[in-house]
């Protein structure tokens, strides 16, 4: 079943069950999918899809360092209510291990030298681990092992 089918699918559910949370969360995803696809002028695939929760979810952890920075705790706990449901409809998260591993195995596969070459290893990385991890984890642990190279 596509993405999109099981999150409508899901929207419906929670409607039946007068769950308020969880058919804001799901309202606000079927919205900015939809906002996407009007943009685009095409349906999107569950790949888009999952580029646009993990953009929500890059947000939602955002609000929630600010919430909790400004001692707003009631907001805090919202937010981290939407977060896990947003998880929900993402792949897998990537350990350290294994994304330190496949950064290793991208450095390898670009011949880098050095921190110089670190936008051909995320080049090469960043696809494999969309959604999968954060792009300022991955650089993170890219920047980390060239330095230790170079």
């Amino acid at each position: 079943m596509p993405l999109q089918d099981r999150i409508s699918e899901d929207l419906k559910d929670a409607m039946r069950q007068k769950d308020e949370l969880r058919r804001s969360t799901l309202r606000m995803i079927r919205s900015a999918i939809q906002y996407e696809e009007i943009n685009e002028k095409k349906v999107l695939s569950d790949a888009a899809t999952i580029d646009i929760l993990s953009r929500m979810a890059r947000q939602h952890q955002e609000s929630i360092a600010e919430y909790k920075r400004g001692g707003r705790h009631d907001l805090v706990e919202r937010e981290e209510a939407e977060l896990s449901l947003i998880r929900q409809y993402m792949p897998e998260q990537l350990s350290k291990q294994e994304l330190t591993e496949l950064a290793r195995k991208a450095i390898e596969y670009v011949n880098a030298a050095g921190p110089s070459d670190m936008g051909k290893v995320m080049a090469q990385l960043m696809p494999q681990v969309r959604g999968r991890s954060n792009g300022s984890e991955v650089s993170q642990v890219v920047q980390q092992i060239l330095s230790q190279q170079g």
